[in-house]
């Protein structure tokens, strides 16, 4: 008998999962950590840059067809976005979109763990992530987008948003997916509206599997590299738009917490 192993792919960092989603041997990075582009605000705010911001934007092919994989890094400040981050992954959907227009078959992939905008450059980050939705709702009118959320953060924040844009979104068991995170929710209304420790909850809550019943996610798939690739290959060969959400209507807010995970249909 032989014991097969899966090969997580949430495990792995940014640059890891563009590589795992390319064919092999036909990576290549574009403004890579030698190029030294980062954040000029960090240092003054004592905060050490990266220099690659935390974003790996990188070319090859995907399944023999040209293709671009953008992965965020939740290793980094949580995988946040800030004016350098969020122009590499703009300029790189342009790009996708330019090829597109030439006629040029072109597969985009977003590989996304992160919390949202960078509190430390918060105005850009916003600009930012406005020229990224703005990018998706181009390039989807011509070929599709595919969000792949399978990391160590999950996606929040303003990010969120821009996944929503995708043409098709793939999650696994551990993907999370929120507008605010669980800390913020925590720090903004109190513990009784949403323990943060509560990991159990949390996934009940926001995690993939309940994201991909509610009609967030196209596609559910083990955390495993094959699973996940084979998943982005299927989405590009037999594209499937985001449908109704299965989602139930919004309770009144003032109901009490258990009361009020009952109405979401969530086990407290």
């Amino acid at each position: 008998m032989t014991l097969l192993l899966a090969e997580s792919f949430a495990e792995r960092g940014a640059r890891e999962r563009a590589q795992a989603l390319l064919d092999s041997s036909t990576y290549r990075e574009l403004l890579d950590p030698f190029a030294r582009v980062s954040s000029p605000y960090l240092a003054a705010q004592g905060v050490a840059p990266q220099f690659d911001d935390g974003v790996v934007v990188a070319r090859g092919t995907l399944g023999g067809v040209r293709a671009c994989v953008i992965a965020t890094d939740g290793r980094f400040l949580g995988g946040s976005i800030g004016e350098i981050g969020g122009a590499k992954i703009a300029g790189a959907l342009e790009r996708s979109r330019r090829d597109a227009e030439r006629g040029t078959a072109i597969r985009t992939v977003l590989a996304l763990d992160t919390g949202g905008i960078r509190l430390q450059e918060a105005n850009l980050g916003i600009l930012a992530v406005a020229e990224i939705c703005d990018a998706i709702v181009a390039l989807r009118e011509l070929v599709p987008v595919v969000a792949v959320i399978a990391g160590r953060v999950g996606v929040y924040g303003g990010l969120s948003l821009s996944t929503a844009l995708c043409s098709q979104v793939i999650v696994s068991e551990g993907a999370r997916i929120g507008l605010n995170g669980p800390d913020v929710v925590e720090t903004e209304a109190g513990i009784d509206e949403m323990d943060s420790s509560d990991r159990p909850l949390i996934w009940r809550v926001m995690g993939g599997r309940r994201r991909y019943a509610q009609g967030f996610a196209t596609d559910f798939v083990d955390d495993d590299i094959a699973a996940v690739r084979a998943a982005v290959e299927r989405a590009f060969v037999q594209p499937r738009e985001l449908g109704p959400l299965a989602a139930p209507p919004f309770p009144d807010p003032r109901l009490d917490r258990t009361s009020f995970l009952h109405a979401m249909g969530i086990e407290p």
